[in-house]
């Protein structure tokens, strides 16, 4: 672990394992030479034959593994030694590593393109000589001149710039297996001694600029792929960089201990230094500062924290050192669940992505066979040694399996990552294929369709004296609705001791007596007034004797009404269900033009619908936010839901999404759609190319160098047609006070 901050090279495997609420023990690793898709099944069952794992599941776009153990010890040891065993080479993941691998890689990638651009370019200068040469009158010593010169040129370049598949290539053979790689490295080798055969015994064709034209197209298909994966993980990985790689624990002595951030438990001190991002959800034991929270929760003002206050993972410290007693280690806080979601969307595996996995594992073994069978045969038939030797050559490059193991996971990766840019994140593996499929769309209401306004609708009822108290309380609440009490106060200052308690409300001295600002029964009020009005919520506000009740209305979310007409436009039905009651629905649906919607409904009501349009040959897609509506999110055919909605709806969700607007659901189903299309659209055009080109080399009617150019530019038409997923998307940010109200409910959800 070269690199490290002194004291992090003594970190042993065990500092990145940790336990999840379930009590199983789990690990990421960084695998490299994990470079394709057919690696997946080596790779997760060599690892999930060991004693003890439960799963192993590895994301080539990140080259991530991550392994589970049922019970007893973790031995992470067990799983380098083993992948080492198969030509890999693992260690714990780490981002800052990892991004400093890819970028080395990409940089290596380029040297070897660059190395063999410019021996192809020299050396098809030398050929085209020989081709115009021998059509008139060039000697045999011109011509073998001009073929050692373009060995000179080719040989040195070809055992550099061949490498990325050379070290592949021997890695699985050392490991006893074949990948994608050996096909093509032993179609360079072999290109590369039958041209110095033919150059020793004067012949008249050499193939330098075939095995040189090969490389130059691989290696462009791969600096393609390396560059659609960083891309791909740029986003995620802005996420996760919020929050450092290592904490500073401090232990029963007071003595501060560097450990992996993945090591943090619930209840251990951690020291945040001036300038340092915060590791961990914690509360502040000791120190004050002020922490810029703009990238956690969208409020830009800074917020100053003293002894009791709550830090959010990933925000910036400011000028003062911090003490906090972590609450919620590991992966609990809103930027590791964007992080995990993003991981999940990019390791998706399909049927459609299985179905391309499967055939490239077995296509490999499949083209050596069909080289050596297209050698004897022309061999038995009476061709010469060199012919048959050539045409085998060409059937291993045109056969090479690369389009096939690229076209659905380019696919998937691109789709994901314009999910990702709208706002949407992926989280389960096979989401896109059946978000493709949707053709009615229910929606809940509260929550789903409104959203709390920004103003107390009955301010000026309350005394400005009172409002300007409640104002000033809300702006030291993490309840979702104190953004639009916050809004209507004229004091934007909070009280300095202002402390809040979670599920009830916010108090402080507020001059001679206390104030509180939450619930009727944490404020000691009985209101006799009507609740029923389902979009009304109500917060109290008691200051000594005098009390108020502030009313927060429930308003559309600005985009519904275009939502609902653009899911129409696409042919798709449109519902409402809704737990409130009729009166309250029946306006939201009037205004929204939606016919067939229910009031009152409950849970259970909720999932019979569901089904009940399900037995009508229905695809529906279930959007909504809170526990009523997990049975029928779990139910649909897929799910939405906003990333702030409780934790039992978004665990049953295919995809979350940010934001106060609902165009993320169009996006998702037209982005879905357009991804299924494409991976038919590769996997068929794969499948073509190699019923075309097959025959054509079996044949003899393909040299080396159209088998080259075919093979690289199947790979590349492939990437190509899958770039056409990203379609521009906007997405809609969650900003202001309501979204920061919002994002802080969600973690005061969150369990400690």
């Amino acid at each position: 672990m070269s690199g490290l901050e002194p004291g992090l090279e003594a970190l042993d495997l065990t500092h990145f394992i940790r336990r999840d609420d379930d009590g199983a023990l789990t690990m990421d690793f960084a695998i490299e030479g994990s470079d394709c898709a057919a690696c997946i099944d080596d790779i997760e069952g060599a690892v999930g034959d060991l004693a003890g794992v439960a799963s192993a599941r590895l994301n080539v776009a990140s080259r991530r593994l991550s392994v589970r153990w049922r019970d007893g010890e973790a031995r992470a040891q067990a799983v380098v030694e083993r992948l080492a065993a198969r030509g890999y080479r693992a260690h714990a993941f780490e981002m800052r590593r990892l991004e400093s691998d890819d970028q080395e890689r990409m940089r290596f990638l380029l040297r070897c393109l660059a190395v063999a651009a410019f021996a192809m370019m020299n050396v098809m200068l030398l050929s085209v000589a020989v081709w115009s040469g021998a059509v008139s009158d060039i000697d045999r010593e011109t011509r073998d001149f001009f073929h050692w010169v373009s060995a000179i040129l080719v040989l040195p370049a070809a055992a550099y710039a061949g490498q990325p598949f050379f070290r592949n290539a021997l890695a699985g053979l050392r490991a006893r297996r074949l990948n994608m790689d050996a096909p093509i490295s032993l179609g360079v080798v072999l290109a590369l001694g039958m041209s110095l055969y033919e150059t020793w015994t004067h012949a008249a064709h050499a193939y330098f600029d075939s095995a040189a034209m090969l490389l130059v197209f691989l290696l462009a298909g791969r600096v393609l792929d390396q560059a659609m994966r960083l891309k791909m993980r740029a986003a995620a990985a802005n996420i996760a960089a919020l929050k450092g790689d290592y904490a500073q624990r401090l232990d029963d002595g007071g003595e501060i201990v560097v450990v992996p951030v993945a090591a943090l438990r619930s209840g251990e001190r951690v020291l945040v230094r001036p300038g340092e991002r915060v590791p961990a959800d914690g509360l502040v034991i000791s120190g004050a500062s002020d922490l810029d929270e703009s990238v956690v929760t969208g409020e830009t003002q800074r917020r100053s924290v003293e002894t009791g206050a709550q830090a959010w993972a990933g925000s910036l410290n400011g000028a003062g050192a911090l003490t906090l007693r972590v609450t919620a280690a590991g992966e609990s806080s809103l930027i590791d669940e964007a992080r995990r979601l993003m991981d999940r969307a990019l390791e998706a595996r399909s049927r459609y992505r299985l179905l391309a996995d499967r055939a490239a594992s077995v296509y490999s073994p499949f083209v050596h066979l069909t080289a050596a069978c297209t050698l004897g045969l022309w061999l038995l038939l009476g061709a010469d040694a060199h012919f048959a030797l050539i045409t085998a050559i060409s059937v291993l490059i045109i056969t090479c399996p690369c389009a096939l193991a690229l076209a659905v996971p380019a696919v998937q990766v691109v789709a994901s990552g314009a999910l990702f840019r709208a706002g949407l994140y992926l989280n389960a593996p096979d989401a896109l294929e059946r978000l493709s499929e949707i053709d009615h769309v229910v929606f809940d209401k509260t929550g789903t369709l409104t959203l709390p306004m920004k103003r107390v609708a009955n301010a000026c009822e309350i005394a400005p004296d009172l409002l300007a108290v409640a104002g000033r309380l809300a702006r030291s609440s993490r309840h979702p609705l104190a953004g639009a009490v916050a809004a209507c106060a004229p004091v934007q200052e909070p009280f300095p001791d202002a402390r809040e308690e979670t599920g009830a409300g916010v108090r402080a001295q507020a001059g001679a007596a206390e104030a509180r600002l939450g619930s009727a029964a944490f404020c000691g009020v009985e209101d006799d007034r009507a609740t029923q009005d389902a979009d009304v919520s109500a917060l109290y506000l008691r200051h000594g004797a005098r009390w108020a009740r502030l009313e927060i209305r429930h308003a559309l979310r600005a985009d519904a009404a275009a939502t609902v007409a653009q899911l129409r436009a696409r042919g798709l039905g449109v519902s409402i269900l809704s737990g409130d009651r009729e009166a309250a629905v029946a306006p939201v649906a009037a205004r929204l033009g939606v016919e067939d919607w229910r009031g009152g409904v409950t849970p259970q009501d909720k999932i019979l619908a569901v089904q009940a349009l399900a037995r009508q040959g229905r695809r529906v897609l279930m959007v909504g936010d809170g526990l009523n509506d997990a049975p029928a999110l779990a139910g649909a055919h897929a799910a939405l839901s906003p990333i702030d909605a409780v934790e039992m709806a978004r665990a049953g969700a295919d995809a979350v999404f940010l934001g106060d607007g609902l165009q993320p659901v169009v996006t998702a189903l037209d982005v879905a759609r357009k991804a299924r299309m494409l991976m038919r659209q590769n996997l068929w055009a794969s499948v073509l190319y190699n019923v075309i080109a097959a025959p054509l080399a079996v044949a003899g009617l393909v040299t080396p160098l159209i088998a080259a150019a075919a093979m690289s530019g199947s790979s590349i038409l492939v990437v190509v047609n899958a770039l056409r997923a990203r379609a521009p998307q906007k997405a809609a940010p969650a900003t202001g006070a309501r979204s920061s109200a919002r994002m802080r409910g969600k973690f005061a959800r969150s369990p400690a």
